[in-house]
Protein backbone atom coordinates (compact mmCIF):
# COMPACT_ATOMS: atom_id res chain seq x y z
CA UNK A 1 0.00 0.00 0.00
CA UNK A 2 1.13 2.96 -1.10
CA UNK A 3 2.05 6.38 1.58
CA UNK A 4 2.50 9.58 1.01
CA UNK A 5 4.14 12.20 3.12
CA UNK A 6 3.70 15.91 3.51
CA UNK A 7 6.93 17.90 3.30
CA UNK A 8 6.40 21.13 4.11
CA UNK A 9 8.04 24.05 2.48
CA UNK A 10 11.21 25.84 4.40
CA UNK A 11 9.32 29.13 4.05
CA UNK A 12 12.84 30.40 5.73
CA UNK A 13 14.50 29.75 2.64
CA UNK A 14 12.19 30.59 0.09
CA UNK A 15 11.95 34.48 1.89
CA UNK A 16 15.45 34.79 1.89
CA UNK A 17 16.10 33.81 -1.96
CA UNK A 18 13.38 36.32 -2.59
CA UNK A 19 14.81 38.95 -0.86
CA UNK A 20 17.84 38.13 -2.60
CA UNK A 21 16.24 38.39 -5.87
CA UNK A 22 14.26 41.51 -4.96
CA UNK A 23 18.07 42.86 -4.28
CA UNK A 24 19.36 42.34 -7.18
CA UNK A 25 16.56 43.71 -9.34
CA UNK A 26 16.19 47.32 -7.20
CA UNK A 27 19.70 47.94 -6.54
CA UNK A 28 19.96 50.07 -9.81
CA UNK A 29 17.14 52.01 -8.93
CA UNK A 30 18.39 52.97 -5.91
CA UNK A 31 21.91 53.60 -6.30
CA UNK A 32 21.51 55.49 -9.94
CA UNK A 33 24.91 56.99 -10.68
CA UNK A 34 27.52 55.90 -13.32
CA UNK A 35 29.75 54.86 -10.33
CA UNK A 36 26.99 52.64 -8.23
CA UNK A 37 26.30 50.76 -11.41
CA UNK A 38 29.74 49.85 -11.72
CA UNK A 39 30.19 48.84 -8.87
CA UNK A 40 27.05 46.64 -8.36
CA UNK A 41 28.10 45.19 -12.23
CA UNK A 42 31.14 44.02 -10.23
CA UNK A 43 29.86 42.46 -7.30
CA UNK A 44 27.72 40.47 -8.99
CA UNK A 45 30.66 39.04 -11.04
CA UNK A 46 33.14 38.52 -7.56
CA UNK A 47 29.87 36.95 -6.24
CA UNK A 48 30.07 34.31 -8.43
CA UNK A 49 33.95 33.93 -8.59
CA UNK A 50 34.32 33.67 -5.03
CA UNK A 51 31.50 31.50 -4.51
CA UNK A 52 32.98 28.95 -7.16
CA UNK A 53 36.16 29.86 -5.13
CA UNK A 54 34.50 28.16 -1.99
CA UNK A 55 34.00 25.18 -3.79
CA UNK A 56 37.35 24.41 -3.34
CA UNK A 57 38.60 26.26 -0.35
CA UNK A 58 35.36 26.37 1.98
CA UNK A 59 33.56 22.98 1.10
CA UNK A 60 36.65 20.80 -0.27
CA UNK A 61 39.10 22.18 2.03
CA UNK A 62 41.72 22.63 -0.95
CA UNK A 63 43.56 26.02 -0.78
CA UNK A 64 44.23 27.26 -4.27
CA UNK A 65 46.44 30.04 -5.42
CA UNK A 66 45.43 30.14 -8.64
CA UNK A 67 41.80 30.38 -9.06
CA UNK A 68 42.23 33.57 -11.46
CA UNK A 69 43.14 31.06 -14.39
CA UNK A 70 39.77 29.64 -14.40
CA UNK A 71 38.26 33.18 -14.06
CA UNK A 72 41.02 35.14 -16.43
CA UNK A 73 41.30 32.16 -19.74
CA UNK A 74 37.03 32.14 -19.18
CA UNK A 75 37.36 36.01 -19.67
CA UNK A 76 40.11 35.45 -22.46
CA UNK A 77 37.75 33.01 -24.28
CA UNK A 78 34.76 35.20 -23.95
CA UNK A 79 36.50 37.71 -25.28
CA UNK A 80 37.48 36.44 -28.28
CA UNK A 81 34.08 34.62 -29.32
CA UNK A 82 32.38 38.49 -28.77
CA UNK A 83 35.03 39.87 -31.64
CA UNK A 84 34.07 37.07 -33.79
CA UNK A 85 30.65 37.87 -33.08
CA UNK A 86 31.40 41.42 -33.99
CA UNK A 87 33.18 40.42 -37.50
CA UNK A 88 30.32 38.29 -38.42
CA UNK A 89 32.18 34.97 -37.50
CA UNK A 90 30.06 33.78 -35.17
CA UNK A 91 25.97 33.66 -34.49
CA UNK A 92 26.13 33.81 -30.89
CA UNK A 93 24.03 35.79 -28.71
CA UNK A 94 26.15 38.10 -26.57
CA UNK A 95 23.70 37.29 -23.41
CA UNK A 96 24.84 33.54 -23.95
CA UNK A 97 28.58 34.49 -23.82
CA UNK A 98 29.19 34.10 -20.22
CA UNK A 99 28.39 30.50 -20.90
CA UNK A 100 31.28 30.45 -23.48
CA UNK A 101 33.40 31.89 -20.81
CA UNK A 102 32.23 29.06 -18.64
CA UNK A 103 32.68 26.18 -20.78
CA UNK A 104 36.19 27.47 -20.90
CA UNK A 105 36.85 27.92 -17.57
CA UNK A 106 35.48 23.75 -17.42
CA UNK A 107 37.39 22.87 -20.28
CA UNK A 108 40.49 24.33 -18.66
CA UNK A 109 39.88 22.60 -15.19
CA UNK A 110 39.69 19.37 -17.04
CA UNK A 111 42.61 19.63 -18.47
CA UNK A 112 44.54 21.33 -15.01
CA UNK A 113 42.61 20.08 -12.45
CA UNK A 114 43.55 16.36 -13.11
CA UNK A 115 47.10 17.17 -12.17
CA UNK A 116 46.54 19.78 -9.71
CA UNK A 117 44.09 17.28 -7.24
CA UNK A 118 46.33 14.60 -7.43
CA UNK A 119 47.67 15.87 -4.14
CA UNK A 120 45.95 17.91 -1.31
CA UNK A 121 47.24 20.24 1.23
CA UNK A 122 50.29 22.44 0.97
CA UNK A 123 51.58 20.32 -2.07
CA UNK A 124 47.94 20.83 -4.12
CA UNK A 125 48.37 24.54 -2.65
CA UNK A 126 51.95 24.89 -4.29
CA UNK A 127 50.86 23.18 -7.56
CA UNK A 128 48.28 25.58 -8.10
CA UNK A 129 50.77 28.60 -7.72
CA UNK A 130 53.37 26.96 -9.62
CA UNK A 131 50.34 27.05 -12.68
CA UNK A 132 49.30 30.22 -11.91
CA UNK A 133 52.76 31.63 -12.24
CA UNK A 134 53.37 29.32 -15.45
CA UNK A 135 49.90 30.76 -17.34
CA UNK A 136 50.61 34.41 -16.51
CA UNK A 137 54.37 33.80 -17.98
CA UNK A 138 52.15 32.35 -20.45
CA UNK A 139 50.02 35.37 -21.21
CA UNK A 140 52.91 38.12 -22.16
CA UNK A 141 54.44 35.31 -24.61
CA UNK A 142 51.64 34.19 -26.45
CA UNK A 143 50.34 37.62 -27.62
CA UNK A 144 48.28 36.05 -30.28
CA UNK A 145 45.81 34.71 -28.07
CA UNK A 146 46.19 37.19 -25.16
CA UNK A 147 47.12 40.47 -26.67
CA UNK A 148 50.36 40.83 -24.95
CA UNK A 149 50.72 44.08 -22.47
CA UNK A 150 47.50 45.84 -24.14
CA UNK A 151 45.34 42.65 -23.63
CA UNK A 152 42.17 42.16 -25.89
CA UNK A 153 39.52 44.41 -26.29
CA UNK A 154 35.74 44.00 -27.76
CA UNK A 155 32.58 46.03 -28.23
CA UNK A 156 29.89 44.21 -26.40
CA UNK A 157 27.06 45.87 -28.38
CA UNK A 158 27.21 42.92 -31.32
CA UNK A 159 24.74 41.03 -33.38
CA UNK A 160 21.47 41.55 -33.14
CA UNK A 161 19.60 43.32 -30.55
CA UNK A 162 16.46 41.76 -28.71
CA UNK A 163 13.71 43.48 -27.76
CA UNK A 164 15.81 47.00 -27.95
CA UNK A 165 18.30 45.16 -25.65
CA UNK A 166 21.58 46.27 -27.21
CA UNK A 167 23.84 46.06 -23.96
CA UNK A 168 25.54 49.31 -24.33
CA UNK A 169 23.70 51.41 -21.59
CA UNK A 170 25.20 49.95 -18.14
CA UNK A 171 22.20 49.18 -16.69
CA UNK A 172 21.42 46.52 -19.37
CA UNK A 173 24.99 44.98 -18.73
CA UNK A 174 24.24 44.83 -14.81
CA UNK A 175 20.80 43.01 -15.58
CA UNK A 176 22.43 40.80 -17.51
CA UNK A 177 25.16 39.94 -15.14
CA UNK A 178 22.01 40.25 -12.06
CA UNK A 179 20.24 36.87 -13.82
CA UNK A 180 23.81 34.87 -14.13
CA UNK A 181 24.72 36.25 -10.54
CA UNK A 182 20.99 34.90 -9.21
CA UNK A 183 21.33 31.65 -11.32
CA UNK A 184 24.83 31.25 -10.22
CA UNK A 185 24.21 31.61 -7.03
CA UNK A 186 21.07 28.87 -7.23
CA UNK A 187 22.95 26.73 -8.81
CA UNK A 188 26.11 26.89 -6.25
CA UNK A 189 23.81 26.24 -3.49
CA UNK A 190 21.99 23.60 -4.96
CA UNK A 191 25.28 21.75 -5.26
CA UNK A 192 25.76 21.80 -1.41
CA UNK A 193 22.78 20.05 -1.01
CA UNK A 194 23.92 17.16 -3.41
CA UNK A 195 25.57 14.10 -2.71
CA UNK A 196 28.68 14.83 -4.79
CA UNK A 197 28.37 18.32 -2.65
CA UNK A 198 28.43 16.09 0.93
CA UNK A 199 31.43 13.28 0.35
CA UNK A 200 33.40 16.60 -0.69
CA UNK A 201 32.87 18.14 2.71
CA UNK A 202 33.69 14.89 4.15
CA UNK A 203 36.58 14.49 1.91
CA UNK A 204 37.16 17.65 3.42
CA UNK A 205 37.10 16.44 7.19
CA UNK A 206 38.01 12.92 6.99
CA UNK A 207 39.52 11.94 3.45
CA UNK A 208 41.27 8.80 5.03
CA UNK A 209 37.64 7.55 6.08
CA UNK A 210 36.00 8.21 2.94
CA UNK A 211 38.61 6.02 1.08
CA UNK A 212 37.95 3.43 3.83
CA UNK A 213 34.29 3.46 2.81
CA UNK A 214 34.94 3.01 -0.94
CA UNK A 215 35.01 6.66 -2.35
CA UNK A 216 37.81 8.17 -4.84
CA UNK A 217 38.95 11.27 -2.82
CA UNK A 218 41.25 12.69 -5.77
CA UNK A 219 38.04 11.97 -8.06
CA UNK A 220 35.86 14.18 -5.90
CA UNK A 221 38.48 16.68 -6.14
CA UNK A 222 38.64 16.76 -9.30
CA UNK A 223 34.94 17.01 -10.19
CA UNK A 224 34.63 19.94 -7.49
CA UNK A 225 37.60 21.38 -9.15
CA UNK A 226 35.98 21.04 -12.89
CA UNK A 227 32.42 22.31 -11.17
CA UNK A 228 34.10 25.24 -9.52
CA UNK A 229 35.89 26.17 -13.19
CA UNK A 230 32.83 26.28 -14.55
CA UNK A 231 31.34 29.01 -12.30
CA UNK A 232 34.62 30.85 -12.39
CA UNK A 233 34.41 30.71 -16.33
CA UNK A 234 31.20 32.27 -16.10
CA UNK A 235 32.11 34.91 -13.64
CA UNK A 236 35.03 35.82 -16.16
CA UNK A 237 33.11 36.01 -18.92
CA UNK A 238 30.74 38.85 -17.41
CA UNK A 239 33.71 40.59 -16.88
CA UNK A 240 34.84 40.66 -20.41
CA UNK A 241 31.42 41.55 -21.45
CA UNK A 242 31.56 44.58 -18.45
CA UNK A 243 34.69 45.82 -19.22
CA UNK A 244 35.01 45.15 -22.80
CA UNK A 245 38.74 44.83 -22.54
CA UNK A 246 41.01 41.40 -20.98
CA UNK A 247 44.21 41.94 -19.92
CA UNK A 248 47.23 39.74 -18.36
CA UNK A 249 45.97 40.71 -14.86
CA UNK A 250 43.35 39.14 -15.08
CA UNK A 251 44.89 35.70 -14.63
CA UNK A 252 47.56 37.19 -12.41
CA UNK A 253 48.44 35.74 -8.81
CA UNK A 254 47.12 39.06 -7.18
CA UNK A 255 43.61 38.38 -8.37
CA UNK A 256 44.20 34.95 -6.90
CA UNK A 257 45.36 36.37 -3.96
CA UNK A 258 42.23 38.52 -4.29
CA UNK A 259 39.70 35.87 -4.14
CA UNK A 260 41.33 33.86 -1.03
CA UNK A 261 41.64 36.83 0.50
CA UNK A 262 37.96 38.20 0.11
CA UNK A 263 36.45 34.92 0.36
CA UNK A 264 38.19 34.53 3.94
CA UNK A 265 37.68 37.40 5.23
CA UNK A 266 33.68 37.13 4.04
CA UNK A 267 33.68 33.48 6.05
CA UNK A 268 34.33 30.25 4.10
CA UNK A 269 32.90 27.93 6.39
CA UNK A 270 29.08 29.46 5.42
CA UNK A 271 27.68 29.62 2.05
CA UNK A 272 27.09 33.38 1.72
CA UNK A 273 30.00 34.26 3.33
CA UNK A 274 31.47 34.21 0.01
CA UNK A 275 28.80 36.71 -0.84
CA UNK A 276 29.76 39.17 1.71
CA UNK A 277 33.45 38.98 0.23
CA UNK A 278 32.61 39.42 -2.97
CA UNK A 279 31.14 42.61 -1.91
CA UNK A 280 33.58 43.49 0.22
CA UNK A 281 35.89 42.98 -2.76
CA UNK A 282 34.84 45.91 -4.96
CA UNK A 283 34.20 48.23 -2.32
CA UNK A 284 38.08 47.49 -1.25
CA UNK A 285 39.26 47.82 -4.99
CA UNK A 286 36.90 50.64 -6.08
CA UNK A 287 36.52 53.30 -2.94
CA UNK A 288 39.03 52.33 -0.08
CA UNK A 289 41.50 52.74 -3.67
CA UNK A 290 40.23 56.04 -4.15
CA UNK A 291 40.45 56.97 -0.33
CA UNK A 292 44.17 56.22 0.19
CA UNK A 293 47.41 55.10 -0.95
CA UNK A 294 47.87 53.18 1.35
CA UNK A 295 44.83 50.71 0.88
CA UNK A 296 46.39 47.52 0.69
CA UNK A 297 48.41 47.73 3.79
CA UNK A 298 44.78 48.18 5.46
CA UNK A 299 43.85 45.32 3.97
CA UNK A 300 46.35 43.51 5.38
CA UNK A 301 46.04 45.17 8.89
CA UNK A 302 42.20 43.92 8.53
CA UNK A 303 43.21 40.27 7.19
CA UNK A 304 45.53 39.99 10.44
CA UNK A 305 43.05 41.10 12.77
CA UNK A 306 40.29 38.78 10.97
CA UNK A 307 42.51 35.86 11.59
CA UNK A 308 44.14 36.56 15.30
CA UNK A 309 39.91 37.58 16.43
CA UNK A 310 37.41 36.14 14.04
CA UNK A 311 38.75 33.28 12.20
CA UNK A 312 35.28 32.24 10.99
CA UNK A 313 35.06 35.52 8.80
CA UNK A 314 31.86 38.14 8.98
CA UNK A 315 29.69 35.09 8.39
CA UNK A 316 30.88 33.39 11.77
CA UNK A 317 30.16 36.78 13.65
CA UNK A 318 26.62 37.09 12.16
CA UNK A 319 25.54 33.70 12.72
CA UNK A 320 26.70 33.67 16.45
CA UNK A 321 25.34 36.83 17.27
CA UNK A 322 22.22 35.57 15.45
CA UNK A 323 22.19 33.10 17.65
CA UNK A 324 22.56 34.56 21.03
CA UNK A 325 19.88 37.00 19.72
CA UNK A 326 17.65 33.39 18.95
CA UNK A 327 18.32 33.00 22.71
CA UNK A 328 17.43 36.73 24.13
CA UNK A 329 21.08 36.99 24.77
CA UNK A 330 22.20 39.80 22.46
CA UNK A 331 21.04 42.54 24.65
CA UNK A 332 23.45 41.80 27.69
CA UNK A 333 26.63 42.55 25.42
CA UNK A 334 26.04 45.14 23.53
CA UNK A 335 28.18 47.51 25.83
CA UNK A 336 30.84 45.59 25.58
CA UNK A 337 30.12 45.54 21.28
CA UNK A 338 30.26 49.30 21.37
CA UNK A 339 33.71 49.23 23.91
CA UNK A 340 34.98 47.01 21.33
CA UNK A 341 34.35 49.09 18.60
CA UNK A 342 35.44 52.12 20.31
CA UNK A 343 38.87 51.44 21.34
CA UNK A 344 40.16 49.66 18.15
CA UNK A 345 38.34 52.81 16.24
CA UNK A 346 41.01 54.51 18.50
CA UNK A 347 43.77 52.18 17.33
CA UNK A 348 43.03 52.41 14.12
CA UNK A 349 42.86 55.95 13.74
CA UNK A 350 46.75 55.95 15.64
CA UNK A 351 48.35 53.70 13.35
CA UNK A 352 46.64 54.89 10.24
CA UNK A 353 48.05 58.55 10.79
CA UNK A 354 51.16 57.03 11.28
CA UNK A 355 50.57 54.85 7.74
CA UNK A 356 49.57 58.21 5.73
CA UNK A 357 52.77 60.05 6.93
CA UNK A 358 55.16 57.01 6.17
CA UNK A 359 53.10 57.02 2.64
CA UNK A 360 53.45 61.01 2.55
CA UNK A 361 57.19 61.10 3.12
CA UNK A 362 57.60 57.97 0.38
CA UNK A 363 55.24 59.68 -2.43
CA UNK A 364 54.03 62.99 -1.91
CA UNK A 365 57.58 64.92 -0.25
CA UNK A 366 57.30 67.39 -2.64
CA UNK A 367 54.07 68.53 -1.68
CA UNK A 368 55.50 69.39 1.41
CA UNK A 369 55.33 68.09 5.32
CA UNK A 370 51.86 68.79 6.55
CA UNK A 371 48.95 66.52 5.41
CA UNK A 372 45.59 66.24 6.47
CA UNK A 373 44.05 63.14 8.28
CA UNK A 374 40.53 62.34 9.43
CA UNK A 375 40.70 66.36 9.73
CA UNK A 376 43.76 66.79 11.35
CA UNK A 377 46.71 68.14 10.13
CA UNK A 378 49.82 66.39 10.82
CA UNK A 379 53.50 67.09 10.13
CA UNK A 380 55.19 64.29 8.48
CA UNK A 381 58.16 65.24 10.20
CA UNK A 382 57.36 66.30 13.21
CA UNK A 383 58.08 64.84 16.27
CA UNK A 384 54.71 65.76 18.13
CA UNK A 385 52.77 63.89 15.30
CA UNK A 386 54.59 60.77 15.44
CA UNK A 387 54.14 60.86 19.41
CA UNK A 388 50.43 61.36 19.16
CA UNK A 389 49.87 58.83 16.83
CA UNK A 390 52.03 56.26 18.54
CA UNK A 391 50.08 57.24 22.01
CA UNK A 392 46.51 56.89 20.39
CA UNK A 393 47.28 53.94 18.87
CA UNK A 394 48.72 52.14 21.86
CA UNK A 395 46.15 53.48 24.22
CA UNK A 396 43.84 52.36 21.74
CA UNK A 397 45.25 48.69 21.63
CA UNK A 398 45.56 48.11 25.18
CA UNK A 399 42.09 49.30 26.12
CA UNK A 400 40.58 47.15 22.80
CA UNK A 401 42.27 44.04 25.09
CA UNK A 402 40.59 45.23 28.72
CA UNK A 403 37.43 45.04 26.44
CA UNK A 404 38.35 42.16 24.99
CA UNK A 405 38.83 40.43 27.56
CA UNK A 406 35.68 41.10 29.74
CA UNK A 407 33.68 40.72 26.42
CA UNK A 408 35.25 37.14 26.33
CA UNK A 409 34.03 36.28 29.73
CA UNK A 410 30.64 37.84 28.96
CA UNK A 411 30.50 35.32 26.02
CA UNK A 412 31.23 32.52 27.95
CA UNK A 413 28.90 32.65 30.55
CA UNK A 414 26.06 33.19 28.06
CA UNK A 415 27.34 30.31 26.04
CA UNK A 416 26.86 28.49 29.31
CA UNK A 417 23.27 30.04 29.61
CA UNK A 418 22.55 29.12 26.22
CA UNK A 419 23.43 25.47 26.63
CA UNK A 420 20.98 25.01 29.79
CA UNK A 421 18.33 26.49 28.03
CA UNK A 422 18.87 23.97 25.16
CA UNK A 423 19.14 21.40 27.68
CA UNK A 424 15.76 22.48 29.22
CA UNK A 425 14.10 22.61 26.38
CA UNK A 426 14.73 19.36 25.42
CA UNK A 427 13.96 18.13 28.27
CA UNK A 428 10.14 19.51 28.43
Amino acid sequence: MASYKFKPYNVGRWIIWSLFAIVLIFAPLVFTSNLSGTMLAQMGIAIIACLSYNILLGQGGMLSFGHAVYTGLGSFVAIHALNAVTAGQSSIPVSLLPLVGGVAGMGFAVLLGYVTTKKSGTPFAMITLGVAELVFAMSLMFSEFFGGEAGISGNRVAGASVWGITFGPQVQIYYLIACYTFVCVALMYAFTQTPLGRILNAVRDNPERVEFIGYNTQRVRYLAFIIAGFFAGISGGLGALNFEIVTAEVVGTGRSGGYLLFTFLGGATFFFGPIIGGILMVLAFVLLSEFTKAWLLYLGLLFLFMVMYAPGGIASLIMMNLRAASFGKLKQIWVSYLGLFLTAMVALIGAGAMIEMVYHLQLNSALGDYLKFMGITLNAKGVDSWFGSVFVMLTGLGLFEVARRHFLVEWSDIQIEIEKEIKRREAA
